[in-house]
């Protein structure tokens, strides 16, 4: 006999790096998540939570090949000719498929970032590590970017 009352999937990644490339990875695969029947939430943390700030979410690195900053501008190019979105579609994407953004109150006093400098309209949730744990805790995928 079937639970009618069986919660969804879920996938909870918390987002630790604030590197481009990262950033791609955890909205990529959130998105597809969701886009699959279950619920995602995205846990912002540490340099991650830098990418919240207003006007940051493509401020940040790549993980490698730097190169002065030409790294970054090639990769994107080869993902504009690969029709890949961009990170602020794909967070726009996230968030209209009803996905969750929680961004990490600790990290906010330890990094010296206030409300006031985060991007508002696209965190659901301020929280620190038992919001995290609640969000784990229900969730079949679990991932550190």
């Amino acid at each position: 006999m079937g639970d009618d009352n069986k919660k969804p999937d879920k996938s909870t990644i918390i987002v630790h790096s604030g590197d481009i490339d990262k950033i791609y990875s955890a909205l990529i695969v959130s998105n597809g998540a969701l886009s699959m029947g279950m619920e995602a939430s995205l846990f912002f943390t540490f340099w991650g939570l830098q990418r919240l700030q207003k006007g940051g979410l493509e401020k940040g690195p790549l993980s490698k090949m730097h190169f002065l900053g030409l790294g970054k501008w090639m990769i994107k190019g080869r993902m504009k000719k690969a029709n890949v979105a961009s990170l602020e579609r794909l967070l726009n994407d996230f968030r209209e498929l009803g996905g969750k953004v929680i961004a990490c109150e600790m990290t906010m006093e330890i990094m010296g970032i206030d409300k006031k400098d985060l991007n508002q309209d696209i965190i659901d949730e301020y929280g620190a590590v038992g919001t995290y744990v609640n969000e784990a805790r229900d969730s079949k995928i679990t991932l550190f970017i």
